[in-house]
């Protein structure tokens, strides 16, 4: 762990109920008051992408899981698992650093991610944008 920050047990459990159960639609981590874990900040099984993006906060660094369900031409509906990495413009630059370097370690924890995104504002994660992300590949 670049950072030495460590990841709370209940973003592994909570990511498993979202991949394997689907009990969630998005998690949304960030980190401890004291820098020193990251944790669950917030659950939604709320389906619709522009809630998501309203769960973001403008000014502040945070990650996301998000079970991405979209149409693949002649595949039909796909699922895809994205990990958003969220650090806005406006973002305080020692949260911008602390964040940026304990990323891989939430990440490492969470197996089964398919497409990983790095967004400072909300035209890089907009739909469009992330529909085109899960279109690559399989």
């Amino acid at each position: 762990m670049a950072s030495g920050v460590g990841v709370n047990e209940l973003c592994i459990s909570t990511f498993q109920e979202l991949k394997l159960k689907k009990k969630y639609k998005y998690i949304i981590f960030t980190l401890n008051s004291n820098f020193t874990e990251v944790i669950v900040e917030k659950t939604s099984s709320e389906q619709d992408y522009d809630a998501f993006l309203a769960d973001l906060p403008e000014t502040e660094c945070r990650w996301a899981i998000y079970d991405f369900e979209f149409e693949k031409e002649g595949a039909g509906k796909r699922n895809k698992i994205i990990f958003l990495s969220w650090s806005p413009d406006d973002a305080k630059i020692k949260q911008k650093m602390v964040f940026a370097s304990s990323r891989d370690a939430l990440k490492r924890a969470l197996n089964g991610i398919a497409v990983e995104v790095q967004g400072t504002d909300f035209g890089e994660v907009a739909h469009e944008n992330i529909l085109d992300k899960a279109n690559r590949g399989n």
